[in-house]
């Protein structure tokens, strides 16, 4: 039963919004963040690139696109993640990524609440970007992300992992879905998922009944910083989708 419990939580460090007047500083360890889930997304400290979870390992793909494993005692200041159990898997073949989107929320009865979706299979094409490592004193998320390396690998073999958020928890996370990408070699193409065609893959969809929120209480520029809340969506929106 504690089991089924822990399968049914997403875990969540930070908020996307706590990334919007730029607080990129690493506030949890990688390997504290891995004891709540064994895949999942991000982004590492300093805002220097983008985290994928896989199988319980933590990659980041920075923005010359090579990708890193990272070690238990790097850090994050903001990543979800999950232990994988899905509720469902299917095999769905020659769909673009808003095909594949609206497929899931049209059969399966989640989109009131977060779900994840993994996806492993061959793409026909596969488009993502990277963000820039940032320096002190750290510029707002929209400045950061003013410029973001692209990458498009065609007929590649990989993983998709991600979420979808009800529009209800934008700021949290990012509504609607949010998706990453790493090729199966762990070193051809990775990254934020702007758009793909799915040749032949396995998709499997978890729901979550429990979002376990977690605070970066013990980081003072955290607990001090005054959120101005006022276009702060159009800047999540800008700078994650």
């Amino acid at each position: 039963m504690a089991e089924q419990k822990k399968q049914s939580v997403l875990f969540q460090h930070g908020t996307l919004s706590l990334l919007v007047p730029g607080l990129f500083a690493g506030t949890m360890t990688v390997g504290e963040l891995l004891q709540h889930g064994n895949y999942g997304i991000g982004t590492v400290q300093d805002f220097n690139g983008e985290l994928v979870v896989l199988d319980g390992h933590a990659y980041q793909v920075v923005e010359s696109g090579a990708v890193n494993e990272l070690s238990a005692e790097q850090s994050v200041p903001f990543a979800t993640v999950h232990f994988d159990d899905p509720v469902a898997q299917i095999e769905l073949t020659n769909l673009n990524k808003a095909e594949v989107e609206r497929y899931l929320l049209e059969h399966y009865p989640f989109r009131n609440v977060f779900f994840a979706v993994k996806i492993t299979g061959e793409f026909a094409h596969m488009h993502t970007r990277v963000v820039e490592e940032q320096q002190k004193p750290y510029p707002t998320l929209t400045e950061a992300t003013k410029t973001q390396p692209k990458f498009n690998q065609d007929n590649i073999h990989g993983t998709l992992i991600g979420y979808y958020a009800p529009e209800l928890f934008q700021g949290v996370a990012v509504s609607g879905y949010h998706v990453h990408f790493l090729s199966d070699d762990r070193k051809t193409i990775g990254g934020h998922i702007l758009d793909y065609r799915l040749t032949k893959g396995q998709v499997a969809i978890q729901p979550f009944a429990t979002l376990e929120q977690h605070f970066p209480l013990s980081n003072a520029d955290f607990r001090n910083q005054n959120f101005n809340y006022d276009g702060m969506s159009q800047s999540i929106n800008q700078a994650e989708k």
